[in-house]
């Protein structure tokens, strides 16, 4: 059984236990010429392994912008912020705050708030689909899973109706017929064949700038 762990105040994404994934797999030589920006934020996702350890959604009061929990925690979010953060000197904090302000009823509404908070709004995975569908980021959702590029950004729907996020690997499945995602569902920030274990609710390529 799947089990999920909220963000306080309404939960940007969750964790999971209970799911046996590989966490490894070939890198294949198509998929290592990506473009630049995208070879750079896989790099900074692949380098938060290790590092992140623990899945934590307490709320944290941050600085701003470049505010961050410590890296040894964090949610799914935190590895997106961060990898945009290290790989391409985006600041989606600084962004989403910023988009929110200029036109804040374009943003759900999911947590009763009447106005910004620069804590947590870029740590909400419906929030970050919203940003990414202002920058014109959406790409199709398909079923070929080598359609999804190193890079892109997904987003699932995790059983409860909790919101995931990952980005996609420069890595494929043991089969070859889908990319590995880099992501923290529970466990810290992992590399792992999830791509078809949920449905996905978003597919996104953003390569940090803003427009």
């Amino acid at each position: 059984m799947l089990s999920r762990r909220m963000l306080i105040g309404g939960g940007l994404c969750a964790g999971a236990a209970g799911l046996t994934v590989p966490v490894i797999g070939p890198r294949a030589e198509n998929r290592a010429q990506a473009e630049e920006w995208a070879t750079r934020l896989v790099a900074a996702a692949r380098s938060q392994i290790g590092v992140t350890l623990f899945y934590d959604p307490s709320y944290s009061k941050i600085d701003f912008p470049g505010g961050d929990v410590p890296r040894f925690k964090g949610v799914c979010t935190d590895v997106i912020v961060r990898a945009y953060r290290d790989g391409l000197d985006t600041d989606l904090q600084a962004l989403v705050h910023a988009d929110m302000r200029n036109a804040f009823t374009a943003y759900p509404k999911n947590w009763g708030l009447k106005t910004t908070d620069r804590n947590i709004d870029h740590r909400r995975v419906p929030n970050l689909q919203t940003f990414l569908k202002r920058q014109k980021a959406e790409v199709p959702i398909v079923s070929d899973g080598l359609a999804y590029s190193p890079g892109d950004i997904v987003t699932q729907m995790l059983p409860g109706n909790k919101p995931h996020i990952a980005i996609v690997s420069d890595a494929l499945s043991d089969d070859g017929s889908r990319p590995l995602l880099i992501h923290n569902i529970g466990w810290g920030a992992k590399m792992e064949d999830i791509l078809f274990a949920f449905t996905i609710t978003g597919h996104y390529r953003y390569s940090g700038q803003a427009t």
